[in-house]
């Protein structure tokens, strides 16, 4: 029987030292740690390795359990391989969150429904918000679509990279993406 973790942050620029902390304060004897966006968990590479390795008797921690889904439908489907497997599932920041127990697979439910109603309020606040922005003309958004081989022949043509993205309204790493992209 092993505690195996698992750590995520969202953005290469988060540091992921204080959930790896935590979860080798936990007993941890291997952890799978991934800077992966979360909104997908079949996208997680490290998360897909982590409930690959983990066997009967063994328990998957997490610090939160937003480090683990996003999404209700994400959370049963992970938690569905676990038990599967005859393993459980802990959370380290949100006590009462362990499916060893009949009350911590009920707290778990109720939590990952709150989370993604949460996650669905955000999203709609931020939609209302950019309306709003639209409609008092302060918001432009993104160009609907940028060509690839349009970016390559301004280049090509001598046009420096931050000219070319002020130009066209987008950020510079836009461009180099774009520049880098094969073009069909």
């Amino acid at each position: 029987m092993s505690v195996i973790g698992y750590a995520r942050v969202s953005s290469t620029g988060q540091s992921l030292e204080v959930q790896l902390e935590a979860l080798k304060d936990a007993g941890c004897t291997k952890v799978f740690a991934e800077k992966k966006s979360g909104r997908k968990a079949s996208d997680r590479e490290q998360l897909n390795l982590a409930l690959d390795f983990i066997r009967e008797g063994d328990t998957l921690v997490v610090t939160r359990l937003d480090r683990l889904a996003r999404s209700v439908i994400d959370l049963h489907q992970i938690i569905a391989r676990v038990t599967e497997k005859g393993a459980s599932f802990r959370v380290l920041q949100q006590a009462g969150i362990d499916t060893s127990t009949s009350t911590g697979k009920l707290t778990l439910a109720v939590l990952a429904a709150v989370a993604e109603f949460e996650a669905d309020i955000r999203a709609e606040r931020q939609k209302d918000g950019i309306e709003a922005a639209k409609a008092k003309g302060v918001y432009k958004g993104r160009p609907a679509t940028i060509d690839a081989a349009e970016i390559k022949t301004a280049l090509a043509g001598g046009e420096r990279p931050a000219a070319l993205a002020k130009r066209l309204g987008v950020a510079r790493s836009t461009i180099y993406r774009l520049r880098d992209a094969e073009v069909a």
